[in-house]
């Protein structure tokens, strides 16, 4: 019998197999492609379950998603930007498993509180800072999934002094400033010529002018958009995991410093902000998880 974990991202799919502790094993990727999303997807999750039966299936998936209908709807997946019924979608290939489903941010804080830093942590943020920024809330011990399972969606605060257009419609979110995505995209107006975050953490290591300029850019708006969540939350503990979370002190220093500016409360002074020690498949992790323990809710 085979227990699945699948990890919708913006840029790229993962599927794998879950084993007890929670461990996903078996892992494979996709990049996902500008046409036949679905299609990709489901060639992905078959070559991963193989043979065996599929008895549950844990989904984390990028958001906006709605849990009372198992829709995902990536703002960075045009194809499915208005809504993609991911889990109906599932159950047809797979009409004998139990399939459960959250966004991915929600994902994120179950992988965190069961292997990671927050495990005996009663109030907190996990943040994801990879092509885009998701989150999910800890609160009382319980990870929270909001009305729609949208709790946590850190990635659309609204920081002051950008009005960068995002592509949730709106304006100045820290996605669309300090996402790994927006971080390329500005550094590349400004004239620097790469094409990924990674990439671009290199070139801020090197010194690169516009790729420093760009990671502290992409630092402070997540500090202060850090320090307003901790304020709105009463949490004590934020745990930033991603791939663009990974590009080190150009990145790290302003972040911190936006932090230690605006996080002035009396119950903000304990406020810990740490780099996430799953540095691969934390969602997959966190899908594991919700696949496997019936006492997350999910749709």
């Amino acid at each position: 019998m085979t227990v699945l974990a699948v990890d919708i991202g913006a840029t790229k799919f993962a599927a794998g197999v879950v084993h007890p502790g929670p461990v996903v094993g078996d892992v494979r990727r996709v990049e996902v492609p500008s046409a036949g999303v679905w299609e990709a997807c489901r060639k992905l999750l078959l070559e991963v379950a193989g043979a065996e039966p599929v008895t549950a299936i844990g989904i984390g998936a990028a958001g906006p998603v709605d849990i009372r209908t198992g829709v995902t709807g990536p703002l960075n997946i045009p194809e499915w930007k208005s809504g993609f019924p991911i889990v109906s979608a599932v159950r047809e290939v797979f009409p004998s498993a139990a399939i459960r489903f959250a966004v991915d941010g929600a994902c994120l804080a179950l992988a965190e509180q069961r292997v990671g830093a927050l495990r005996g942590v009663s109030d907190a943020l996990a943040m994801t800072v990879s092509s885009g920024i998701g989150g999910g809330l800890i609160a009382g011990g319980v990870v929270l999934l909001g009305r729609t399972g949208n709790a946590g969606h850190i990635g659309h605060i609204v920081v002051p002094g950008w009005d960068t257009p995002c592509a949730c419609g709106g304006t100045g979110c820290v996605e669309a400033v300090a996402g790994g995505m927006a971080s390329v995209r500005w550094a590349r107006a400004q004239g620097w010529s790469g094409t990924t975050g990674a990439q671009l953490a290199e070139a801020a290591e090197r010194g690169e002018e516009i790729a420093v300029a760009a990671l502290h850019r992409a630092g402070t708006a997540l500090g202060t958009a850090i320090a307003s969540a901790a304020a709105l939350l009463d949490i004590d503990r934020v745990v930033i995991g991603g791939g663009f979370a990974q590009s080190g002190a150009p990145l790290w220093d302003p972040l911190l410093a936006a932090v230690r500016e605006h996080a002035r409360l009396g119950f903000l002074r304990q406020l810990g902000v740490e780099q996430s020690g799953i540095t691969h498949g934390a969602t997959l992790v966190g899908a594991g998880v919700l696949a496997t323990d019936e006492t997350v809710r999910s749709v």
